[in-house]
């Protein structure tokens, strides 16, 4: 354990104004209030802040972040008070030790729920200071340090999931490398320690066959950029366990196809030197295409630039070279904690902390802190592609990032009115996956709406976040819609009159806290308007149910008390059976299934089958006349196997305005084609049109609408 003037000794040597007796008071103050305690390992508990202390010392921190080092679990885990803190040490070390505290429960705690929320807790900390994430990565490595002395295994490996999904990836994100493969080498550890033990093996026989080979390559690189001229300082090392491992994994490939288990890095004076590096290397030995990146033109979010490629180097090896200057080799080596922007304000400015703002976008659409946690996760993991606006402004991006995701990195209403897009000067489908250098223009519309199948195929949590908020504010509005209609019909079946304030008086029975809120649960079908119609009048609650009587599954329901539908978004508190496809001028029948609102069927269905002995599911609905909206009908053609057959199918479909979004080959032989398809259509007439219309083409055998 590091000794009280060691650690003083240690911050005066890089930060002489540090204060001395406020850091000498620390020490007294957490070595008194932790007093006995003792850790799972039987050493002194108080040597966990110590060592904690010593870490952030050993990225040069400045006093106040030492001092929390030194106190963050002293409010936490013993008598002292946040006011003790604060009247001792300032309210600077209180703010910071009091952003840490807060986030203390996360290691003791293994439902997800309370983990998320934690998350959400840190995030919101580290906003206003970047220190508190310091301090905790601090707190987190030592504590990885010595996982190895708890003795529950599940409980160790719970900390090393937690550590690799959040912690290393946020280490990575502040630009601290050495601490996220730390981290993620000690989880690896735990959670598959025998293929570490194999990659360790591995990486063994290849040093003992191989001889120092890093030193032989070393000792070439120098003397040739030597002979050019270039003053340099190069250094090599192994990559390790883990990083070897997930590159197996994500590329799947072979240990013996890597081409970069060795990572060598030259730092030169000046940013010329480096792409006059780049050059001799290249000319000198075999580069490996599609393996070079230029991150000092384009830096990473993290504020982290160096010039990456891989050659066949000296001794006929694959190699991974890493050129940049002494600043960016800081930067690289300390992150965020070379630039001092904590000593003045500036937490959240420049663009290495853009992706920390993002995250707090995330935070404000997120419904639960389980989503906000899945979406930070993909924001956090993910290998990034770089496009440009049509005016140059450089947008970083998850690979596997769409127009969509790149609507939303401009702005949240760019991303919300995303109509089209344009990539390279091309119009390209919103779901097609953007490459790095690509330029992307966003058409947008204000009459367009978020679409629920975009959270398909978008890539960024900020995307996927915003697409959920807004599909479901539309389909609490559906279902409250959809749950008013139905309850105002079961009232007018009974002879009672609807009035809001009679069910406003009835709330408590619900539980819930507002007439919509019950509009809510009656539209999803957890509740029915029967259930609301015996709480209003309780005399009814002997009487029969209604709802058995409201729908003759053969017959149809009664128009004039029908509930209008209208499922404006597909799957919302209203939609369409894919069984028998309904359109409108069909007659048809509500099925109400719980928490999903009400499936519509054609009154012959086959699946009403299934209903038969449910009356209480059964609503009575019909076509709104005045939605605009286009459904999907389907239809079943057997056609000649003749060329250009389907040509004349299609041209006659489209002639007859209709729209084919999916076609399917159920059966071919020789002579015929069985086809399944969909196409939008505005009512069963038009369909009826086009039906006729195909069965006068000579190449159609037959044509009937498919709706079972």
């Amino acid at each position: 354990m590091m000794r009280q003037y060691d650690l003083v000794e240690r911050v005066k040597s890089y930060d002489p104004a540090a204060d001395e007796d406020a850091l000498n008071r620390a020490y007294v103050f957490s070595m008194k209030a932790h007093g006995a305690q003792l850790r799972e390992s039987g050493d002194s508990y108080f040597s966990h802040p110590v060592e904690v202390a010593g870490i952030l010392s050993d990225k040069k921190l400045d006093c106040d972040s030492i001092i929390t080092g030194l106190l963050h679990d002293t409010v936490e885990d013993t008598v002292a008070t946040m006011d003790d803190i604060n009247r001792l040490f300032g309210p600077d070390v209180a703010r910071l030790v009091d952003g840490v505290t807060k986030l203390s429960q996360i290691e003791s705690q293994s439902d997800q729920t309370k983990q998320a929320e934690n998350f959400r807790k840190l995030l919101l900390a580290m906003s206003e200071d970047i220190r508190v994430l310091l301090v905790k990565l601090a707190d987190r490595l030592h504590n990885m340090r010595t996982l190895h002395h708890v003795g529950r295994l599940e409980k160790r490996r719970r900390i090393s999931r937690e550590t690799m999904d959040i912690y290393a990836p946020l280490a990575e994100r502040i630009g601290i490398r050495d601490w996220k493969d730390e981290l993620e080498d000690l989880a690896f550890v735990e959670l598959n320690p025998d293929g570490r033990l194999s990659i360790i093996n591995r990486l063994d026989f290849l040093r003992n066959r191989g001889g120092d080979l890093i030193s032989l390559v070393m000792d070439e690189l120098t003397g040739t950029l030597k002979k050019k001229g270039i003053r340099s300082m190069v250094s090599g090392r192994e990559k390790t366990p883990y990083s070897v491992w997930r590159k197996m994994q994500r590329k799947n490939i072979g240990f013996e196809q890597l081409s970069d288990i060795m990572a060598f890095r030259v730092v030169v004076e000046s940013v010329e030197q480096c792409y006059q590096t780049l050059g001799v290397i290249h000319s000198r030995y075999q580069m490996i295409p599609g393996r070079f990146k230029d991150y000092i033109s384009i830096q990473k979010p993290n504020g982290y630039k160096s010039l990456h490629t891989s050659v066949i180097g000296p001794e006929n090896q694959r190699i991974e070279m890493q050129i940049r200057t002494r600043d960016m080799h800081e930067v690289a080596e300390l992150g965020v904690a070379a630039h001092w922007l904590y000593k003045q304000g500036n937490y959240t400015e420049g663009k290495q902390y853009q992706w920390l703002r993002e995250l707090l976008e995330i935070l404000e659409h997120a419904d639960a802190p389980e989503e906000f946690l899945e979406h930070t996760k993909l924001e956090m993991f993910a290998d990034q592609v770089f496009c440009f606006s049509p005016k140059g402004d450089l947008q970083s991006l998850p690979r596997g990032s769409t127009p969509v995701d790149f609507a939303y990195a401009v702005h949240t209403e760019v991303g919300n009115t995303c109509v089209g897009a344009k990539i390279n000067g091309r119009i390209a489908p919103l779901r097609t996956q953007l490459n790095n250098g690509d330029q992307v223009e966003i058409l947008t519309s204000k009459t367009q709406n978020p679409s629920p199948a975009w959270e398909g195929f978008v890539s960024t949590g900020k995307a996927r976040a915003c697409i959920r908020r807004y599909v479901r504010s539309q389909q609490r509005k559906e279902y409250i819609s959809l749950g008013r209609e139905i309850t105002e019909k079961t009232f007018r079946q009974h002879g009672h009159e609807f009035r809001l304030k009679a069910i406003k008086a009835v709330l408590k029975q619900f539980v819930l806290g507002s007439t919509d809120d019950v509009f809510f649960d009656v539209g999803r079908g957890q509740l029915t308007g029967f259930d609301v119609l015996i709480a209003v009048y309780p005399e009814m609650k002997n009487g029969a149910n209604p709802v058995a009587q409201a729908v003759n599954p053969r017959l149809g329901g009664d128009s004039d008390n029908a509930v209008p539908i209208r499922g404006l978004i597909p799957g919302m508190a209203v939609h369409y059976a894919e069984c028998c496809h309904p359109l409108p001028g069909d007659r048809i029948v509500g099925i109400v299934i719980t928490g999903k609102g009400v499936t519509i069927h054609t009154i012959d269905c086959e699946t009403l089958e299934n209903f038969t002995n449910m009356p209480e599911r059964w609503l009575d609905v019909a076509w709104d006349v005045d939605s605009a909206t286009t459904h999907v009908g389907r239809i079943r053609i057997v056609l000649a196997n003749e060329p250009g057959s389907l040509a004349n199918l299609t041209t006659v479909i489209g002639r007859n305005s209709g729209n084919i979004t999916n076609l399917k080959i159920t059966d071919r032989s020789a002579d015929f084609f069985e086809l399944l398809v969909d196409i939008e259509v505005s009512d069963v007439k038009q369909l009826t049109n086009i039906v006729a219309g195909l069965r006068a083409t000579p190449e159609v055998n037959s044509v009937d609408r498919d709706q079972h």
